[in-house]
């Protein structure tokens, strides 16, 4: 059984703040004098509420140019330690711009330590600011070549997707690649208005449309893909790991991705992701390869790029 770790692979989501190394937020807390709250217990199901506080805890960790890029850094370093030939880090840039000088700074700074890497930076609004936010977002990603995409994060109950139509239409113009998360705590009629509304390229979790055959085939006539992350699901209690339909997905034409999401909060880097659909969904090598697959192809990792790790996931299920 061929190790999952040097699968080459593609983390497509993955929050900047949630990428921290739990050693580096420990010593951000106390260098800062900040109370962290304890980790979520992973063994019960919780609110939105009681992720997006600890989320809002680590965040206020990083309060300096030299803090961002250190998590950015070694978010990178961990990524390639995971086997992963592309990263996408998505940032909103809103809650750090007070400290790190205004919007572009924080940018910048995210750009700068991403340099010379092989990855993308996605910036994001949230589905809780208003559709003027978004669209100075937008328009902000817009103006640096090294942005890959703009998306949305959050919880999509807190806001309307018509809002976000001017920001999407921005940065479709800008040519970003669009990735809203969707279908997270609304149903299926949600992600198939990010794709009619909001172009939307890569859905993030998309789960509500899992369970819909009419918009599982929609995702798949529309090529649009999944990003999955299994183990942010049951300590949320919108999926057990065990209903992760992933096979049937795949044998949809759906282009599933894995992505990590937070693994500062639950615990999990992207390989363990694919070591879940292994041993608890019961897919093959041959599968996981076709993940890692769609993972870099759905990226905006450069055509030499794709095509190398494509031929580097057929050589690894060879030597299975």
């Amino acid at each position: 059984m061929d190790d999952l770790r040097v699968l080459p692979k593609a983390n497509l989501h993955l929050h900047l703040t949630g990428s921290m190394r739990p050693a580096t937020l420990v010593e951000l807390a106390a260098v800062y004098g900040l109370t962290v709250p304890p980790p979520l217990p992973m063994a019960q199901a919780h609110p939105w509420e009681a992720f997006q506080t600890r989320y809002d805890a680590a965040r206020a960790c990083i309060r300096t140019v030299d803090d961002l890029q250190r998590v950015i850094r070694e978010a990178i370093a961990d990524s390639q330690a995971d086997g992963c030939a592309w990263l996408e880090i998505q940032l909103d840039p809103t809650s750090y711009a007070p400290l790190l000088g205004g919007f572009e700074a924080v940018v910048e700074a995210a750009l700068d330590a991403m340099a010379g890497q092989p990855g993308g930076l996605i910036i994001a609004s949230s589905w809780a600011r208003s559709g003027a936010h978004a669209l100075s977002l937008a328009e902000l990603a817009a103006r640096y070549p090294g942005v890959a995409g703009f998306g949305l994060s959050n919880d999509e109950r807190r806001g309307s997707i018509s809002d976000f139509v001017p920001a999407f239409e921005a940065a479709s113009e800008a040519g970003l690649i669009l990735v809203p998360h969707g279908g997270f705590y609304e149903d299926s009629w949600h992600v198939r208005a990010c794709i009619d509304d909001l172009g939307a390229h890569r859905i993030g979790h998309g789960l509500t449309a899992m369970r819909d055959p009419s918009a599982v085939a929609y995702l798949a006539e529309r090529g649009v893909a999944l990003e999955v992350c299994p183990t942010s699901y049951p300590p949320l209690g919108v999926a057990t790991l065990e209903s992760l339909p992933l096979r049937s997905l795949l044998e949809a034409g759906v282009p599933i991705a894995l992505g990590s999401d937070d693994p500062l909060l639950f615990g999990a880097d992207v390989t363990a992701q694919y070591a879940i659909a292994r041993s608890v969904l019961g897919l093959t090598d041959s599968e996981l390869a076709a993940i890692a697959r769609n993972s870099i192809e759905a990226s905006r990792a450069p055509a030499d790029l794709k095509q190398e790790t494509v031929d580097r996931i057929d050589a690894w299920l060879l030597q299975g």
